[in-house]
């Protein structure tokens, strides 16, 4: 019996990192292309930022990351401190992102 476990316990240890291995070039990589996307920044009017409950809303242009047509619409923040980079009124450039089922701003800077 304890040769048995044995066994099965040395093939669990060979057959683990190949399957793993199998997983991992089943990824793409990244292209240089999609790689520019991913840091890609929206254009943006924010018309209030709520500090108490952690969310900006932004009249925005196509967030091209998240598929998403020109609208308006609110948004939560990652950091509570980038809700001191714009205030109502401002033209922004802005990164969007679905975490946890929610679309949360990632990073926001003004127009100059």
């Amino acid at each position: 019996m304890k040769q048995a476990i044995l066994v099965v316990l040395v093939a669990a240890a060979f057959v683990a990192p190949a399957v793993a291995q199998q997983k991992a070039d089943v990824r793409p990589a990244l292209s240089p292309a999609s790689t520019a996307s991913a840091a890609e920044l929206t254009d943006g009017e924010v018309r209030k930022v709520n500090k108490d409950t952690g969310k900006m809303t932004i009249r925005h242009s196509e967030i091209k990351n998240l598929a998403m047509p020109p609208m308006t619409m609110v948004f939560q923040v990652k950091e509570l401190a980038l809700l001191d980079k714009a205030k109502a009124g401002d033209k922004v450039r802005f990164r969007a992102e679905e975490i946890g089922g929610a679309l949360v701003v990632v990073a926001i800077e003004p127009v100059r």
